[in-house]
């Protein structure tokens, strides 16, 4: 006789987790909530996920790694100029953000210890605005070049996504204007 058959999966927890969070926000991503909908009892979670702190942690990695994917997809070829290769970048992160700005902002949480997404993941996300920052500044200033273009863009859509431009203008045209006053003055910076 063979085993029963599995009535969730991993991926299929982490979808559901994903799309409770982006519909209800963190706090409705339960052990509980998650098992209603994927069809299971709470208890069968626990085959695939240790706790509510790993199913978070997941959630955060699958953004993480959705995030990589979008950027890597969307990124201009290095024969492009750093400033054509940022733009491009930063449009695809104001996508992502736009359309998952819950899982945007998790990426970048303090969620206490267990709750973020593995530094693995992260990195993978990063590489290619760390990539564009050491063009733009030089290798020596990469790092914190990533940090101002990161803290910018989630800055951005963060507001964006809330509603907070209120004032009219072009919002698309702020934006652009933001990641282009980066771009020079972080290559005046090397």
């Amino acid at each position: 006789m063979s085993p029963a058959p599995a009535r969730t999966s991993v991926i299929a927890i982490i979808a559901a987790g994903r799309a409770l969070l982006e519909a209800d926000g963190l706090e409705a991503v339960t052990m509980a909530t998650v098992a209603a909908r994927v069809g299971v009892k709470p208890a069968s979670l626990y085959k695939h996920v240790r706790d509510r702190a790993a199913l978070i942690e997941a959630v955060a990695a699958d953004a993480a790694d959705e995030l990589g994917r979008v950027l890597a997809a969307e990124a201009p070829p290095t024969s492009e100029p750093p400033a054509v290769r940022l733009a491009g970048l930063a449009e695809a992160y104001r996508s992502f953000a736009l359309r998952m700005p819950r899982a945007a902002g998790l990426l970048f949480a303090d969620l206490g210890s267990g709750m973020q997404p593995p530094l693995e993941a992260a990195t993978r996300a990063a590489q290619p605005v760390l990539e564009v920052a050491a063009a733009l500044a030089g290798p020596d200033a990469a790092l914190p070049a990533a940090r101002v273009l990161v803290a910018f863009a989630y800055g951005f859509t963060s507001m964006e996504a809330a509603g907070a431009f209120r004032f009219g203008g072009n919002v698309d045209e702020a934006f652009a204007l933001g990641v282009a006053t980066l771009a020079r003055g972080l290559g005046s910076a090397s």
